[in-house]
């Protein structure tokens, strides 16, 4: 029999499961999505059991269309951010608070103005900012302590999903360490986090690094799925560094620019000394273990297409004619969009506790939609170029651009990104990253391959580099000038 490794993605919005041969060959792949709930304005919820059915789906589907191939081994590369309450069990007491969710954003204000935030970033490496587990979980202790109370455990997506896999509570240090509840030196949980959001330390998942056996399919899932007795489960990891894995991001240089609901921008550090990096950039553990990451998040830019595209085709049922028709209008319009100048609606990114918002700046009656498309593209990239100045500036070494996710598949978008960003950008098209890093980490802690570096050499996919137009350099410099001024404006209000 043919060995593989599975590598599973736990995304946002959808569950996706890919199996490959130990070359990285795509052997069978399969989705399931489920929703987000907004029960109030700014809440955005999710059903964790709606999750956990949709990787029973997808797992059995994988089994279903394996024939002929043995399963090794499989990780998860999920979505961090997100905080599942729990009694001891690991049964959900209340709905799953996404990374997207809003609620906490008066406490937050307070952390900033107390000084807790501040300390809360010395020892996690993380700024708190709405949606992350340790706010979330704070506002549930003032607002719901019936549910703080009935809550042992708080559980991230992966250690959800792994104890539903194998009865044991595990997780890796990339996925534990956007909970704010992780010492970013030491590893562990911190008694200092947790006594702010009062969550029990003792209780919590066992922390380790990505890549380790955490345990096998139980007897249940096995018979649920199909999955052969014994699989292994290998500790994953969040899915942004996971996709960083599969590109063979290990060292500093390489950098990531991940293109999907959030955009988010990740170097390799090696040292977790917070002082090391800009103070508006997270640090955090990598899924590479002893590595750590510089990450900042850029913008909700896929939210924000999604926006601006239900607005100029609201009836258009299938979002790939949407696309196709967002790329035709902006090929109409010049580089600089005609003077139109489009500010990121998450407010400027590297303004520490900025103003949530932006829109159209220089509008005039001579516009046209082709020059708002262009200038929607252009406002992301300036964003982005804005984040890659300001991390050379601090040190970092920025020497090779990879870009992960929907931007990618967009035959204007990248080149966009490249003309500002003043450097090539390398593509893989069609590149599930996360998943095939999560299978990399798969491989690996199951022992089909020697070293973590030559499962990455083994599998990773053939991709093209995109060159910038060297005759818009100084064109998009003098634009995203411009763009930082006006940012700065809108922001102090």
């Amino acid at each position: 029999m043919i060995d593989t490794i599975l590598g599973i993605d736990i995304g946002t919005s959808s569950a996706k499961a890919v199996l490959y041969d130990l070359d990285g060959r795509e052997a069978a792949s399969a989705s399931r999505a489920y929703a987000l709930s907004t029960p109030r304005p700014g809440w955005v919820e999710q059903d964790p059991e709606a999750v956990w059915r949709a990787l029973l789906e997808v797992l059995g589907e994988i089994v279903r269309r394996s024939e002929g191939r043995r399963i090794l081994s499989l990780a998860i590369a999920a979505q961090a951010g997100s905080i599942i309450p729990a009694d001891e069990n690991g049964d959900p007491v209340y709905p799953m608070i996404t990374w997207l969710d809003g609620r906490s954003q008066d406490l937050i204000r307070r952390w900033y103005a107390d000084g807790t935030a501040d300390a809360i970033r010395r020892q996690s490496g993380w700024l708190p900012f709405p949606g992350l587990p340790l706010p979330s979980i704070g506002w549930l202790r003032e607002n719901r302590p019936e549910v703080h109370a009935a809550a042992v455990r708080y559980l991230g997506v992966a250690d959800f999903l792994i104890h539903r896999l194998t009865g044991v509570f595990a997780t890796d240090l990339s996925a534990a360490t956007e909970m704010l509840l992780v010492d970013l030196k030491t590893g562990g949980w911190s008694p200092e986090l947790c006594a702010i959001g009062g969550v029990n330390p003792a209780l919590q998942a066992e922390i380790g690094w990505a890549g380790r056996p955490v345990g096998a399919v139980s007897p249940a899932v096995c018979r649920q799925t199909g999955l052969p007795e014994g699989t292994q489960v290998i500790a994953g990891g969040n899915d942004q560094p996971c996709a960083g894995l599969a590109m063979g991001m290990t060292a500093p240089g390489k950098v990531m620019l991940s293109t999907g609901t959030a955009w988010v921008l990740m170097s390799v550090a090696r040292t977790p000394e917070i002082a090391s990096v800009p103070a508006w950039v997270n640090l955090y553990y990598h899924a590479a273990p002893h590595a750590w990451i510089a990450g900042q998040l850029v913008g909700g830019f896929g939210a924000t297409l999604d926006w601006w595209l239900h607005q100029l085709w609201p009836g258009e049922q299938d979002p790939g004619i949407s696309y196709q028709f967002l790329n035709e209008a902006a090929r109409k319009s010049p580089p600089g969009s005609r003077g139109l100048l489009f500010l990121s609606l998450s407010g400027p990114s590297q303004i520490p506790n900025a103003r949530p918002n932006g829109g159209f700046v220089g509008m005039e009656l001579a516009h046209t939609r082709d020059d708002m498309c262009r200038a929607v593209l252009e406002g992301c990239a300036f964003e982005v170029g804005w984040a890659l100045a300001e991390l050379r500036a601090s040190g970092i070494p920025v020497e090779e651009l990879w870009l992960a996710g929907g931007a990618n598949r967009s035959p204007v978008w990248p080149q966009i990104l490249a003309d500002v960003a003043g450097m090539p950008i390398r593509i893989a098209s069609e590149v599930d990253w996360a998943a095939l890093g999560a299978a990399v980490l798969a491989g690996w802690g199951a022992g089909a391959f020697p070293s973590l570096e030559e499962g990455i050499a083994r599998v990773q996919p053939p991709a093209r580099q995109l060159e910038p137009d060297p005759s818009r350099a100084e064109f998009y410099a003098a634009r995203l000038a411009v763009y930082q001024r006006l940012s700065r404006a809108v922001s102090a209000g």
